[in-house]
């Protein structure tokens, strides 16, 4: 419960952003997202370390995300070498948003394949 306000902002966010792009690309201005998943940040209860690999076993990659990894995706969408993308959204979430309800902790099991 509550999460509709912090959802509809993060939908709002995505819309505005594929507007911006198409208004702007006339003036040679892109206009990207980055959506991160659980990424290691003391917001997230997790000390500023490398995230330990195997801690997340529903997430293909199986970790939370290091702020240095999302920060290089913003330089790479802040930079010349995407000067050909806009209206995109990009996930930095270790695969966490193809996963579906298997995410949910027993994916390790493959309990959501047989189901």
């Amino acid at each position: 419960m509550g999460a509709g306000p912090y959802c509809a902002a993060k939908g709002g966010l995505r819309m505005l952003s594929r507007t911006l792009a198409l208004e702007l690309a006339r003036h040679g201005i892109t206009v990207n997202t980055v959506a991160p998943g659980e990424i290691a940040t003391p917001m997230t209860g997790q000390e500023d370390r490398p995230p330990r690999p195997g801690t997340r076993p529903g997430y293909p990659l199986g970790r939370p995300g290091d702020a240095r990894e999302v920060a290089q995706v913003i330089a790479f969408l802040a930079g010349p070498a995407s000067s050909y993308v806009t209206g995109a959204s990009v996930f930095v979430d270790g695969g966490l948003g193809l996963m579906g309800p298997q995410a949910a902790g027993d994916a390790d099991k493959d309990l959501w394949a047989s189901a």
